[in-house]
């Protein structure tokens, strides 16, 4: 099939200001009339259970990185949360990436949708900064002619971003802050579609 002519608008973006859905799904199948399906996947920053166990490991010093291959290694790591443990009224969440690597990162997982998928055009926007609760954080969406392909490749994005896209995510509450790592969970939403990850290791 003939590709046929894309927006100048590039495929990553990673950028503080928020975005508008509607206008971000216009843009990705715009004159493509080959799409007949566009799945798009919208995260928020949700609340969370802050309360430290005594003795967990030290955060990492402030506006260090964890590391620079992957999310959540090296030195440390996250404190474990206590099961049930009332929550503490979260205030803001902070990403930090690696310009440059960070887009290189999710570009080299869209063409691996691409040679998973039939899809036609995808984007990732992914917000970096001071978030509150409730605020966007991460949109993917995948155009395609039909939608089973266009829901696979969303998921498997989402999936891939989530355990090895190099951003760094801290939470601050009244409770204090720590780094956020993958979870166990996470890592077998990726092996579902044959990649090992061992983030949550």
């Amino acid at each position: 099939m003939e590709p046929q002519p894309t927006t100048a608008q590039p495929r990553v973006r990673i950028q503080t200001e928020d975005f508008d859905l509607s206008t971000e799904v216009a843009a990705l199948h715009a004159a493509d009339t080959r799409v007949g399906a566009v799945c798009a996947f919208v995260g928020l920053v949700r609340e969370w259970t802050p309360t430290l166990v005594a003795g967990a490991p030290a955060l990492p010093p402030e506006g260090a990185l964890a590391s620079l291959g992957r999310p959540g290694a090296g030195e440390g790591r996250t404190p474990t949360l206590v099961a049930g443990a009332p929550a503490q009224p979260p205030a803001f969440m902070e990403l930090e990436h690696y310009p440059g690597m960070t887009e290189r990162a999710i570009e080299a997982m869209i063409e691996q949708a691409q040679r998973r998928f039939e899809i036609f055009g995808a984007r990732v926007l992914h917000r970096v900064g001071r978030l509150g609760l409730g605020e966007q954080i991460v949109l993917v969406a995948v155009t395609a002619a039909h939608r089973g392909q266009a829901f696979a490749a969303c998921e498997f994005l989402m999936d891939y971003l989530k355990t090895q896209a190099p951003f760094w995510k801290k939470e601050h509450s009244a409770a204090g802050a720590r780094w956020v790592d993958a979870r166990a969970s996470d890592d077998a939403a990726l092996a579902k579609w044959g990649i090992e990850a061992d983030n949550a290791a």
